[in-house]
């Protein structure tokens, strides 16, 4: 079922909080609603808006914001082992990871308490403490706009890598993601290879699903905001992947340098890291910041605007250029 607004506010509709108005949006709940939506043409301007916390509205949107509202989860394979749930694109993503928990489904719990839809991890790729979301996926159901017709991409046509998929690129501005397919199993897999993990684990009393859960809710909570309390949305900034001989330099400059293997034997950074070294932790520039708990994450400290917000991220980027030769990518949407 579609229903249509017209000049609406997004301040709830956005985890920073900022103050900007929609043309129109339209919450839909299947493919048939987005035919109906698009059966007059496609739009010259559209975007989906899931939980909105990946994205930065900098001004009002004078086109088409599409909202998955859909929020069943339906078990459609179980061979003792493994199970294949189907997931609407509407289903809040933490709902999600405590359905698996509390049925015994490992595979997702590293990635408790990421806000957000379900429809959206496959785009980011997300991702928290060594798992990402590509790696339970199997299938992605998507309304290709191009040819209004329903699509599905199985996983190894997805494109996943470190905050990166094919809804990126190739079928950006043309797949709206309307299910996914995750694939879990019984049999323990405990994955704690970030210290601060492992030892909030061993506090529990050790790798149970339960125990993992609350011990990465645990660290986030610490570490992040609440959007409810101060506009957010989550990292704004990507990890950066090096060469290693850059990471080496790096390194001989900067013993206490963290650093995490990456795919085709580059080296990832930890932005966070670098946004500190470069003396931005905890920096406030009139309604905005950098979080002081953790400085990937930029704050709404109160009415501040997407451009205030912008003008932030592109000094915290200079400076950790200017010092360390890298330029960080953000990870937020930026409209």
């Amino acid at each position: 079922m579609i229903r249509e607004f017209y000049q609406i506010p997004l301040r709830d509709r956005n985890s920073f909080g900022v103050e900007q108005h929609a043309a129109r949006l339209v919450e839909f709940e299947n493919d048939d609603d987005l035919r109906a939506v698009f059966a007059a043409g496609v739009p010259a301007r559209w975007t989906v808006l899931g939980g909105g916390n990946n994205i930065l509205f900098t001004a009002d949107y004078d086109g088409l914001l599409l909202t998955p509202v859909s929020q069943e989860i339906t078990p459609i394979e179980d061979d003792g082992m493994e199970v294949r749930l189907r997931v609407e694109a509407g289903v809040e993503w933490d709902t999600l990871v405590e359905k698996c928990v509390e049925e015994g489904l490992w595979g997702l719990e590293n990635l408790s308490l990421i806000p957000g839809k379900a429809g959206a991890a496959p785009v980011q790729n997300i991702g928290a403490y060594g798992c990402e979301a590509g790696e339970a996926i199997r299938r992605v159901h998507y309304y290709d706009t191009a040819t209004g017709r329903s699509e599905t991409l199985e996983a190894a046509r997805c494109a996943f890598g470190y905050r990166e998929s094919i809804f990126k690129h190739a079928l950006k501005g043309r797949a709206i993601i309307t299910s996914i397919e995750v694939v879990l199993t019984r049999t323990p897999r405990p994955r704690l290879g970030y210290g601060d993990l492992e030892r909030e684990v061993a506090a529990r009393g050790g790798a149970t699903l339960r125990n993992i859960r609350d011990a990465v809710c645990a660290i986030r909570r610490a570490k992040l905001p609440d959007p409810a309390e101060r506009g957010n949305a989550g990292s704004f900034f990507k990890n950066p992947v090096v060469e290693t001989a850059a990471a080496e330099a790096l390194k001989a400059r900067y013993p206490d340098l963290p650093r995490y293997p990456a795919a085709g034997g580059r080296v990832k950074l930890a932005a966070g890291w670098l946004i500190e070294r470069a003396g931005l932790k905890g920096h406030r520039e009139g309604r905005v910041g950098v979080h002081e708990r953790q400085a990937l994450v930029l704050v709404n400290l109160g009415g501040a605007s997407g451009g205030e917000v912008i003008a932030l991220a592109r000094k915290v980027q200079q400076r950790v250029e200017e010092q360390f030769g890298i330029r960080i990518e953000t990870e937020v949407n930026l409209l």
